[in-house]
């Protein structure tokens, strides 16, 4: 049990990547929390948004491994927010204080959701780049939470826990993604009652994407076949609000791929923004991306190959 929290990689990042904490809003209790790593020269890095349950070192294997390759990388944690627009704002302030002009955004589940409505509320004065959308969702109204999304608040953190905990697979599961389930199950006991609350309120909170604002951002939508907390119709919602997205398929994964299938992930991600390069909103350091877009081709046929044989 507990096999992440003590290996040697996440005991590297623990040990070299420092956790920086900012505050941006007039309210000091409002602590955004981010690793940042990789070349600072970097204007338009790539920043990963955490589901309801994860904290910033739940991409910590993305960190890693696209740092090697000279890449910028910002993982986040949210402050207590109570809406989204509060949220955007937090966000936009965020964005400004670390001097960041545009950023491409890569969000799980939530944090999925809050990319697409950061993206929807900066349409008029662009702070998106692209998107990369891992089990994400358009609308909040498919957890049929809305009408509970204004009581959380009141819940004490066992039962919140209790919330998120069953949409948890269970039942026999490989060991990698047991793993990850048990390093996110830990992730989930470090947040206190108020930050789990208000992250179930934007996530249930009656609110939606409008496609129209957003739809000429390049966007990849990553998922998984196996059992995630998201329905097919959820899926395939996202499917029709971009049609012209790059579509990053894992055949296993579950909720966390980033955990546990995570060289799969971050070969889409490097896919993803190999479109970048050699523009001003590339994320890597141009003297690194001859020898990285050799790997990726390398891995890319060795994946492709493993296909084949399957």
């Amino acid at each position: 049990m507990g096999e992440i929290k003590v290996s040697p990689d996440y005991n590297w990042f623990r040990s070299t990547v420092p956790l920086k904490k900012i505050i941006v809003d007039d309210d000091d209790s409002k602590v955004w929390s981010l690793y940042d790593a990789g070349p600072r020269s970097i204007r338009c890095p790539l920043i990963f948004l955490p589901p309801v349950s994860g904290t910033a070192d739940v991409f910590f294997q993305q960190i890693l491994a696209l740092t090697g390759w000279g890449y910028r990388v910002i993982a986040l944690q949210y402050p207590v927010y109570w809406d989204h627009l509060e949220f955007c704002d937090g966000f936009r302030k965020l964005l400004d204080h670390l001097q960041l002009d545009k950023v491409h955004l890569f969000g799980a589940s939530l944090g999925g959701f809050l990319a697409q409505k950061f993206a929807e509320y900066t349409h008029k004065s662009p702070r998106v780049q692209s998107l990369i959308l891992c089990n994400a969702f358009s609308d909040t109204s498919i957890f049929n939470q809305t009408w509970t999304a204004n009581s959380f608040w009141l819940m004490p953190a066992f039962m919140l826990k209790k919330i998120v905990l069953g949409n948890f697979a269970s039942g026999p599961l490989d060991p990698e993604m047991a793993d990850g389930i048990d390093f996110m199950v830990d992730r989930l006991e470090s947040l206190g009652q108020s930050e789990l609350a208000s992250r179930l309120t934007l996530n249930c909170q009656n609110s939606y994407v409008e496609p129209h604002k957003i739809r000429d951002i390049p966007v990849t939508i990553m998922d998984v076949f196996d059992q995630s907390a998201l329905s097919t119709e959820a899926k395939e919602e996202m499917y029709k609000l971009y049609p012209n997205a790059r579509r990053a398929h894992l055949k296993t994964g579950g909720n966390f791929p980033y955990l546990c299938r995570s060289a799969e992930v971050n070969l889409y991600i490097q896919i993803h923004l190999l479109q970048f390069h050699g523009t001003r909103y590339a994320a890597i350091d141009p003297s690194m991306v001859s020898a990285e877009e050799l790997e990726v081709q390398k891995i890319s046929l060795h994946t492709s190959n493993e296909q084949e044989e399957q």
